[in-house]
């Protein structure tokens, strides 16, 4: 699964020694309670990883097979993310997006509220998005 990461953030444009920087933080725990797994048969084809803090939920992974892209697996991934979020009584999902995967989440109905730091690249900032969770 960490493979399946590594190579969704490479079709950002980044190269091999920025991927390689990135593995520590994409490395995938396959045992977290917050983890789901789309499959195409048995095959991995996309993960979702949400943590969840009291009110605030963080999305840490949201990747797909570069040739699933476009088939709404994405999107299905995130719906995940929120309908998890809410039934554990969150508020709120934040994201620390790619800049490249920033537009997906605002048309998921994420804005952006600032900046965060890279846990993989030193000096690197992130988009920080959140999405207001409607409970109910």
């Amino acid at each position: 699964m960490t493979s399946l990461c590594l190579r969704a953030k490479a079709v950002h444009g980044y190269d091999e020694a920025f991927i390689e920087a990135c593995r520590n933080e994409l490395t995938v725990d396959p045992t977290s309670s917050g983890l789901v797994v789309a499959e195409d048969g048995a095959i991995p084809v996309g993960l979702a990883e949400v943590v969840i803090a009291g009110e605030r939920a963080e999305l840490e992974k949201l990747f797909v097979e570069p040739e699933c892209h476009g088939r709404g697996l994405g999107r299905r991934l995130f719906e995940w993310a929120k309908a998890e979020a809410k039934s554990h009584g969150a508020c709120e999902i934040v994201i620390d997006s790619d800049p490249g995967a920033a537009a997906f989440y605002e048309r998921m109905g994420a804005a952006v509220m600032g900046q965060s730091p890279s846990g993989s690249i030193a000096g690197r900032l992130l988009p920080r998005l959140r999405l207001p969770l409607e409970l109910g």
